[in-house]
């Protein structure tokens, strides 16, 4: 069976993977000064960051509709038998139910997966359905139930440096990012059951909580898949990653670790100096 992956431009995956693999992505809306662009398309993080630091307002996103869905899908059939579609979590968005309705015009053609996260932890999600429709060993809808189990087991999270974006788009009241930056609070958000939430605050410098972040989140740990860990991140300090890349490497042997830049919508919300590492943990 011929099989193809699509995905919402939600899983920050890199270009060079993307096209190896020929993975189309459908990209979501980013809206700028009352302009619609596409993401990854016509609008990047780095126009966002400048639009904000010129003292424009903070930019939003919005979901792919079902007629987005249906070109894609109605197009690329013309070369497969079956696609296996990977959508951001349903409680961040209206994608998942898009890609529903319009896949229900291609029965059992079509199979759509909530990946219950974003970014790259939607990502792994995406690499998963990658390798088991490269296998060609599984069926469509046991692919899909694969996928399904996987999701519970993705571990993604990001640390904050900065709360302004939080603020300007009502996720954080201003008094409670004083309070942050005044006493060098950097929050944790954490994906749990497809929707986030504030896990923990480091204390102190970005460099000295990002450190101590990537250590609690490996040191000792006997569950996890070693396959592969993504580092993805708006922009930060130069030397960071490579701190990161070197303390992972020191608490886990994954077989690789990537790099990914957050797309629009993470940038969107968080704004830069954000980073985070996203695994899948073992069954």
């Amino acid at each position: 069976m011929r099989y193809r992956v699509t995905s919402d431009s939600t899983c920050d995956l890199n270009r060079d993977y993307l096209e190896a693999h020929q993975v189309e992505l459908v990209p979501l809306y980013t809206f700028k000064a009352g302009e619609t662009f596409r993401d990854g398309v016509d609008i990047t993080p780095a126009d966002i960051f400048a639009h904000v630091a010129a003292g424009g307002d903070l930019c939003s996103t919005a979901a792919n509709n079902v007629e987005d869905y249906r070109a894609v899908f109605s197009r690329l059939l013309g070369e497969c038998d079956a696609i296996l579609h990977i959508d951001i979590s349903l409680d961040f968005s209206s994608c998942y139910q898009n890609a529903c309705v319009a896949a229900a015009e291609f029965p059992g053609r079509v199979f759509v997966v909530d990946s219950r996260n974003l970014s790259t932890g939607h990502g792994h999600v995406v690499c998963e359905a990658v390798k088991l429709c490269e296998a060609g060993a599984l069926s469509p809808e046991e692919i899909k139930a694969r996928l399904e189990e996987l999701t519970g087991r993705v571990d993604a999270s990001f640390l904050l440096d900065r709360l302004d974006y939080m603020v300007k788009g009502g996720r954080c009241s201003a008094v409670a990012a004083l309070g942050a930056n005044l006493l060098k609070l950097k929050p944790c958000i954490q994906v749990a059951d497809g929707k986030m939430k504030v896990a923990k605050k480091y204390r102190g410098s970005f460099e000295k909580c990002i450190l101590a972040y990537v250590k609690e989140k490996l040191e000792g740990r006997e569950d996890l898949v070693l396959e592969r860990i993504f580092i993805t991140h708006t922009p930060v300090a130069d030397g960071i990653v490579a701190k990161v890349r070197a303390e992972i490497r020191k608490y886990q042997p994954f077989a690789e670790i990537i790099e990914t830049n957050a797309g629009c919508t993470v940038s969107c919300h968080c704004g830069p100096g954000t980073l985070g590492i996203l695994f899948i943990r073992a069954k």
